[in-house]
């Protein structure tokens, strides 16, 4: 949510400003805006679910609650609102970081199950 985040960078300032001043000294914060906000159009995220739950059940599928990370994949659904961002769990397990970490160890065992989910979301799509 843009507010949320316009909130949060003004608190950062807001904090650092009033941390600084409490020692007689002055703080500038300058952000450098990384990614815009992820905004999953509601239409589309609700068609991969439907058709996640088709092809692997609804024990398998799963909410995912929204997360302060930032994601460049914000920048296309700026171009393009009407898509969503998905996961596929890659990243879910204890012992595995997340994407963009780099200890990421990309997990090979969900291959086949991306490659099916895409050819699902296709021919849905098409349909």
């Amino acid at each position: 949510d843009e507010r949320v985040r316009q909130t949060v960078l003004q608190r950062i300032h807001d904090i650092a400003v009033a941390q600084a001043e409490s020692f007689n000294a002055t703080a500038t914060i300058r952000h450098i805006n990384g990614s815009p906000v992820l905004k999953n159009n509601p239409q589309a995220n609700e068609m991969v679910r439907n058709v996640a739950i088709d092809l692997f059940g609804q024990d398998a599928v799963a909410e995912v609650n929204a997360f302060m990370g930032s994601e460049d994949f914000a920048f296309m659904l700026e171009k393009n609102p009407n898509g969503c961002y998905c996961t596929l769990g890659a990243g879910d397990e204890p012992d595995r970081c997340m994407v963009h970490n780099p200890g990421y160890d990309f997990n090979d065992n969900i291959l086949l199950t991306g490659a099916a989910l895409w050819a699902a979301l296709t021919e849905h799509y098409l349909h």
